[in-house]
Formats: structure tokens, C-alpha cells, sequence
């Protein structure tokens, strides 16, 4: 029995026109100084770039793009014994899926081009098909998990 009082889910938002809440959380992050309505013209932009590419529902290839892209493991640096050591964690699937936002954007951030729009979609048709730079990301991940197995406890720090 809790003593804090009953339990209340938070309260999730789902954007104004596809209704789904991986739109949100992308805007959310596409998002500077406050600027909603801009990171939605730019988000809904970047899906319809997708559709004449794809001929694809984008929100379908946004899915898929973020559950390829999404760690189920990653590595904290912790201080013990005089050196840092980097212990493999597993994360929840909530914070791997903003893990996977934040890395495909940045990714889409690192790309050449003219304008957010293109990279932005070009960076989420690959990650759908398993390449670009946030594929590498997240291998790059699992391979430093391999390489640190040796401190993987059943404690949690």
C-alpha cells in the first residue's frame, strides 16, 4: 500500500494533426527558444518530404527509424578505486527512445545540406533502413558494452 498517496500517470500530449506522441517528443527536441509552431512546420515538412520519397505513411518510417535507432543498453562512467570505470547500464524504454531522438537529430544536425527539412528526412529514411550516422551511434555503443562486460554487476549504482 503507498503511503504518498495514489499513483497518477502523467499526462502525455499528442500533436495536433497526426495524433501520435513520437511526433511530440521529436518537436519537442527539433524545438529552440521556444519556438512550437516553427518546429512543427518543420517536422511536418520533413514528413512530407518523406512520403514523395518513399511513397511510405511517415509516420510508419519515424517508427520504424526510432525502434532501429533506440538502445536497450548503454554505459555510465563511474568513479571507484581511483579510475573511472565504465559499467554497462540497461535503460527503460522510454529513455532509449529520447536517447534515439536526440541521436538522429544531431546526426541529421552533423549532415550536409541546405536546409533542417532535408537532413532531417534524409537522416530518418536511413535510420529505417539500418544506415547513417546514428546507426553508427548506437554500434558504436554496443560495441564499448562488449568491450566492459567484465563490470557488469547485478547491483545497481
Amino acid at each position: 500500500m503507498p503511503r504518498r498517496g495514489m499513483i497518477v500517470e502523467k499526462n502525455t500530449r499528442y500533436d495536433p494533426t497526426y495524433n501520435n506522441i513520437l511526433v511530440n517528443m521529436l518537436a519537442y527536441h527539433i524545438m529552440k527558444n521556444g519556438k512550437k509552431s516553427l518546429a512543427f512546420k518543420i517536422l511536418y515538412r520533413v514528413f512530407l518530404n518523406i512520403k514523395k520519397k518513399t511513397e511510405n505513411n511517415p509516420l510508419y518510417v519515424l517508427r520504424q527509424a526510432i525502434q532501429k535507432v533506440t538502445p536497450d543498453i548503454t554505459i555510465r562512467v563511474i568513479y571507484k578505486g581511483g579510475s573511472n570505470k565504465r559499467i554497462p547500464f540497461e535503460i527503460g524504454s522510454t529513455q532509449g527512445k529520447m536517447l534515439a531522438i536526440k541521436w538522429i537529430l544531431d546526426a541529421s544536425k552533423k549532415r550536409t545540406g541546405q536546409n533542417m527539412v532535408l537532413r532531417l528526412s534524409n537522416e530518418l529514411i536511413d535510420a529505417a533502413k539500418s544506415s547513417g550516422y546514428a546507426m553508427r551511434k548506437k554500434e558504436e555503443i554496443h560495441k564499448m558494452v562488449e568491450a566492459n562486460r567484465v563490470y557488469i554487476r547485478p547491483e545497481k549504482y
